[in-house]
């Protein structure tokens, strides 16, 4: 038997089958459109979305399928009508910074404390409870449909398992990312909703993260969904406080399994549901993120700082923070630990002398130490257990991963399986069926050599990182 894995990102819609030997195959790819209608708007089209995991599932038809998994983008959401399905405007992307004046306003109103209190999460237009306020307030059919009971509101998990099951549900790791959900009962929050603006029952049934979750087209069980980090982070293997791993997509997201719910006294690394399986307690991870990683480096790409992905795999002189040159990677604001969306990408330090090659070797410098520096909040509130786990395109950059080892100083697994999202929740769909299939990809290590320098880096990008949040607020 054969387990689909559909793994529903930002920039595509994916389905790979995992066999009895825990191995992953692509079978099928759909890319869809990133659109963007005004400044720090980012939006995609529903109806294209669950047109592509309807293809994905219809790619198996006539296979022997044990059970479905469908990982999602985590915090985008958008609205639709009960009656039919029918979308109520675009899928608002985690990447829109649309409602930063709605958060900044709450924050000046002091209610920060008291989200960070109950959902575990800083004021941020990243999660989806401003977005789905946004849409009540903004789009005059939600609120009609509202009026009328018939307002559905969700992240786009909940709108494909609607559409797909039947079934008007979400998952607690992906309702823990909307800032409406009380981290402590793992149930929505009325005062959250109320301070957001969001009708509490337009909202969907929170359920576990893998179990029997409904029906899908052609018969098939849909056996876990999940948001795709937490995907990932089941996917390395981590199942013990402390094992961590840091993915590198779009953004960089990094989670660390712990001991319990931590919840950090200022906002910093996270709170969040790692996982619940059917009738189990809930595992807790922290998590933290740099919103800007492939998408940087995509982003320099379309400046024609370089053509192909070779030309940065590797540098001639030395490390350019070494050499006075520093990129910080603010492209979407600052996230992990400065939370901080005002703030904007820069170089510093350029001379006349300097090219297209020191640009670059400069921004990759600058992911890694925004990654390092997410892992060293994250490790100051749960101390890490072995190496950490790395995956994403950018990880198979060895200049990247060897800056990344010496200026987080700990030693690194580059896994050998380039699809751990997917792998993590085809894996939580086979336990869920009754499966136990192996695991079936290694890796190898990076080491953390002692670097003299490294101190010296970690100071001068933090005066870079300073100089861009007061710019931001001059």
């Amino acid at each position: 038997m054969t387990i689909l894995a559909i793994d529903q990102g930002t920039t595509s819609t994916r389905a790979l089958l995992m066999d009895e030997g825990g191995r992953l195959r692509p079978l099928a790819s759909f890319t869809h459109r990133q659109i963007y209608p005004a400044p720090g708007h980012v939006e995609h089209d529903p109806d294209e979305l669950l047109g592509h995991v309807a293809r994905c599932l219809d790619a198996v038809a006539g296979l022997a399928i044990a059970a479905v998994g469908l990982d999602n983008q985590g915090e985008s959401c958008l609205a639709w009508d009960a009656a039919d399905g029918s979308p109520v405007g675009p899928v608002i992307v985690w990447q829109d910074d649309r409602t930063a004046d709605v958060t900044a306003a709450l924050e000046a109103e002091g209610a920060g404390a008291e989200v960070m209190a109950r959902a575990g999460l800083p004021l941020d237009p990243y999660f989806s409870a401003s977005k789905l306020g946004w849409i009540v307030r903004n789009l005059p059919r939600a609120g009609a449909l509202a009026a009328r009971g018939r307002l559905r509101l969700g992240t786009t998990d909940a709108f494909f398992r609607d559409r797909l099951t039947g079934r008007f549900e979400t998952d607690v790791a992906t309702a823990s990312r909307t800032s409406l959900m009380n981290l402590a009962t793992g149930q929505w929050d009325a005062d959250l909703c109320r301070l957001f603006g969001v009708p509490i029952d337009a909202l969907p049934a929170i359920g576990p993260t893998a179990g029997a979750l409904g029906t899908l087209p052609g018969g098939l069980a849909l056996g876990a969904s999940i948001v795709d980090q937490q995907a990932a982070l089941y996917g390395h293997g981590c199942r013990r406080p402390g094992e961590a791993k840091i993915t590198f997509g779009t953004g960089a997201f990094a989670q660390c399994l712990t001991d319990g719910l931590r919840r950090p006294a200022q906002p910093g690394p996270l709170p969040t549901v790692a996982w619940q399986r059917a009738g189990e307690a809930v595992t807790y991870a922290l998590d933290g993120g740099v919103y800007a990683a492939a998408a940087a480096v995509n982003w320099a790409r379309a400046l024609g700082l370089f053509q192909e992905h070779a030309e940065i795999n590797g540098f001639a002189a030395a490390r350019a923070i070494d050499r006075g040159i520093v990129f910080v990677p603010a492209l979407a604001g600052l996230g992990c630990p400065h939370w901080h969306r005002g703030a904007r990408g820069t170089w510093l330090g350029l001379g006349l002398g300097d090219g297209r090659a020191d640009l670059m070797q400069a921004l990759l410098e600058g992911i890694a130490l925004r990654s390092a520096e997410v892992l060293a909040a994250m490790a100051a509130e749960q101390p890490f257990v072995g190496a950490v786990s790395v995956d994403g395109g950018l990880s198979r950059n060895p200049y990247f991963m060897q800056v990344l080892a010496e200026v987080s100083g700990r030693p690194l697994n580059l896994s050998d399986e380039a699809e751990l999202t997917a792998a993590g929740v085809a894996r939580m769909a086979a336990e869920a069926a009754g499966l136990d299939l192996p695991m079936a990809a290694a890796g190898r290590a990076v080491a953390a050599p002692p670097v003299p320098q490294a101190e010296d880096r970690r100071r001068r990008f933090a005066a870079a990182l300073r100089a861009v949040q007061d710019f931001a607020g001059a």
